[in-house]
């Protein structure tokens, strides 16, 4: 399947979460992001190097410069479970604006054709790193990084396409 592209319409998709009450919820993607502007961002792994020193933390310090500009939420997903994601995003404690979701068996990363083989190293099946603007579930940017780069899928590279 082609990887998701600018024009696409955002394919809908169930994701997992723990929420304030600690309880696991299901979410449907077109729930969080139908007429509303949205940034969808996938990393490899939770706890990875780049993912939690350089990926997130830029949306999390840019998030209110990306609401100002009329983005109304940003979501960090990536290939595992609800219970690693929690624990990851307690690592960000001065985080408010960012929800962390879980595709544990890469269903929606497959949807958006952007899975990535890391078997060879242990890893599986993960999600390629990436950004997505979608406004009212169009997308409007798609910044999809090949192999482990961290070039175009920045706050500041979804910044710039606002």
């Amino acid at each position: 399947m082609a990887p998701i592209a600018v024009g696409d319409v955002l394919p809908d998709g169930t994701l997992s979460y723990f929420d304030a009450d600690d309880k696991l919820q299901q979410v449907s993607v077109h729930s969080l992001a139908a007429g509303k502007k949205v940034i969808i961002f996938g990393v490899p792994g939770a706890f990875t190097p780049t993912c939690s020193l350089k990926h997130v933390p830029g949306f999390i310090e840019k998030a209110g410069e990306l609401k100002s500009k009329g983005v109304d939420e940003i979501i960090c997903i990536s290939v595992n479970d609800p219970f690693v994601m929690k624990a990851w995003a307690k690592t960000y404690p001065e985080n408010k604006d960012v929800k962390f979701l879980a595709d544990g068996s890469a269903t929606y990363t497959h949807a958006l054709g952007l899975e990535l083989n890391l078997g060879d190293k242990g890893l599986g099946t993960r999600s390629r790193r990436f950004a997505l603007l979608v406004d009212d579930l169009k997308v409007k940017a798609a910044n999809v990084e090949s192999g482990g780069e961290f070039t175009v899928s920045s706050a500041d590279d979804i910044l710039k396409a606002l």
